[in-house]
């Protein structure tokens, strides 16, 4: 499944949980048993309601801390506390793993913030129970989606400042922005806080900020998570999108295009160079083509495939291993058919085949490396390649 978030008001851990039910209700006293498990008090009501605005209708998911409200408001809560609490909770532990993972991003961003180390911060406000009950419930829906992919559209910056247990900070304050380092903002002219901490968390953790790809895909379900905020003339919501794979024969990637060219090394040094690029980890392929450059001088092309994450990387081996002053790059979008690779047994050897998922049809290709030191020469390489072929075929039907 792919699910992608659209923050229309904003994101926030209620807003988060409110889309997820409002899509998968079936999921709603899971959530709040995981809550409960996590050390919330019985007493601390949670509970999903409808809301509507004036223009949509979704969910919210309401905390109220009654008895509790007093004792927990403003408390300060230190994070090795709430770290010894989830670990020792009756919780499925990969729900438990999750929580805790969402409250160090908090915690670790939040000692940049202040200057000491994430063990040595108190939370004041993520201390208390509404945001317990946030980042336990938003743990559990996410294990419960798996597997999935997240991404997100353009989060709204937000303007003004709101008061906190350190006084009056920016919008947003400066522990969200650490966590939004990656993310789209967008300023709509809109005041007030648009993206939380703990939401700012929750779409770190989903990874969230990954550009989506252009797959197609089955939209299966929505939901519309409300926050308890009003802005004027703008749904304070946020929008899930479930999608469903469709059944397809190829795979949908990203990859890094890199090329330069070569004038001034010799024909030898640079064939060593090509060897070691391609060896290198992060490259997928190399090619090289005859170009000719400034001044009619006779030139290498150079184009590699590398892997996008690791572009840096690439470009550093490529100025390490040739002359080339400069190398151009950009992130593609690609299809690949479907493929994978087997070893069948031909003429008593045993052969490599890469078999694609075309179309109409697969098709094989022998390894040529598993072909040589034949003693009939090519008439038995011939042969025994398309034995191979044939072989590795039969085995998939």
């Amino acid at each position: 499944m792919h699910f992608h978030l659209d923050a229309l008001g904003g994101v926030a851990g209620d807003m988060f949980i409110a889309a997820v039910l409002d899509a998968f209700p079936q999921l709603r006293e899971g959530m709040f048993a995981a809550i409960r498990a996590a050390g919330v008090p019985a007493d601390i009501e949670l509970s999903v309601v409808g809301h509507a605005d004036d223009a949509l209708t979704g969910a919210r998911f309401v905390v109220e801390e009654g008895a509790h409200r007093g004792a927990a408001r403003h408390r300060h809560t230190a994070f090795r506390e709430i770290r010894a609490m989830l670990e020792r909770a009756p919780l499925d532990p990969a729900v438990g793993r999750r929580a805790v993972e969402i409250f160090t991003m908090l915690a670790e961003v939040e000692g940049r913030v202040h200057g000491v180390p994430a063990d040595e911060v108190s939370f004041h406000e993520l201390g208390e129970w509404d945001s317990i009950a946030d980042i336990v419930g938003a743990a559990y829906l996410i294990e419960q989606l798996q597997p999935a992919t997240w991404s997100v559209g353009p989060l709204p910056q937000g303007s003004g400042g709101i008061e906190t247990a350190h006084g009056w900070l920016p919008v947003p304050t400066p522990a969200t922005v650490l966590l939004l380092e990656g993310f789209e903002l967008v300023q709509d002219e809109i005041a007030g806080e648009r993206v939380t901490p703990t939401g700012a968390a929750i779409l770190r953790h989903l990874r969230a900020n990954v550009a989506r790809d252009r797959a197609s895909r089955r939209l299966v379900a929505s939901g519309t998570g409300f926050g308890a905020k009003r802005f004027p003339g703008l749904s304070n919501c946020l929008r899930l999108l479930a999608f469903e794979e469709t059944r397809r024969l190829t795979d949908s990637d990203r990859v890094a295009q890199l090329a330069f060219e070569v004038d001034d090394q010799t024909p030898e040094d640079l064939a060593i160079a090509l060897d070691r690029l391609r060896a290198h980890p992060c490259v997928l392929d190399v090619l090289q083509l005859p170009a000719f450059g400034k001044k009619g001088r006779v030139a290498a092309h150079i184009q590699i495939l590398a892997d996008p994450d690791e572009v840096e990387q690439v470009i550093e081996a490529c100025f390490t291993e040739t002359t080339t002053l400069g190398v151009r790059y950009q992130i593609l979008e690609r299809r690949k058919l479907k493929r994978s690779q087997r070893t069948v047994e031909a003429a008593g050897r045993k052969i490599r085949v890469k078999v694609a998922q075309r179309p109409q049809a697969p098709t094989a290709k022998a390894e040529a490396d598993d072909l040589l030191n034949l003693s009939g020469g090519k008439s038995e390489r011939e042969r025994l390649r398309r034995a191979a072929e044939s072989a590795a075929l039969d085995e998939d039907e």
